[in-house]
């Protein structure tokens, strides 16, 4: 596929259609996909962490769900997009590993998912589409065209969420 605009872990972009956007190897990340309909305009973010260290110098913004998510909608909104007509749709936030101890670390997909979801309601965005959870990775597309976001896994093989 050519043209694709490739969203890194840590990453953030927003693009006008027509483009398509993919981020590879989400296990614990969740990816998530914003639209508007209306303008077709979409951006992708691939959050690594569910909230921004208290203390920590600026930088990095989009590692995070509570900083990512204002910050990609502020960009879709200085292009022109309503935050009413804004929907999301996430996936990734699996559980990739068992922690023997119990530790919690190997849950970090659960706690990813949780912060992207209460972000997005801080921020009043609507979640379409989710395909979270469970134990395996994903590679996903997004299209601005049509705001529809595609789930690719070894595991689960392809969905399409229109």
């Amino acid at each position: 596929m050519s043209g694709l605009i490739t969203v890194n872990i840590s990453d953030m972009k927003v693009s006008e259609s027509p483009a398509v956007f993919v981020t590879y190897a989400l296990g614990s990340c969740v990816g998530v996909c914003l639209y508007d309909s209306a303008l077709k305009i979409g951006g992708m973010g691939h959050i690594l962490l569910p909230h921004f260290p208290e203390g920590s110098r600026p930088g990095r913004i989009n590692r995070y769900a509570d900083t990512c998510l204002p910050a990609m909608v502020s960009e879709m909104e200085r292009r022109g997009c309503l935050r009413s007509r804004m929907v999301a749709k996430i996936a990734g936030g699996a559980k990739m590993f068992e922690m023997a101890d119990g530790s919690g670390l190997g849950d970090i997909g659960a706690r990813n998912t949780e912060a992207v979801k209460s972000a997005l309601q801080k921020l009043k965005v609507r979640i379409t589409a989710e395909d979270t959870g469970l134990n395996y990775g994903r590679t996903v597309y997004f299209y601005t065209e049509d705001g529809r976001m595609v789930v690719k896994s070894f595991a689960r093989g392809e969905k399409v969420y229109g």
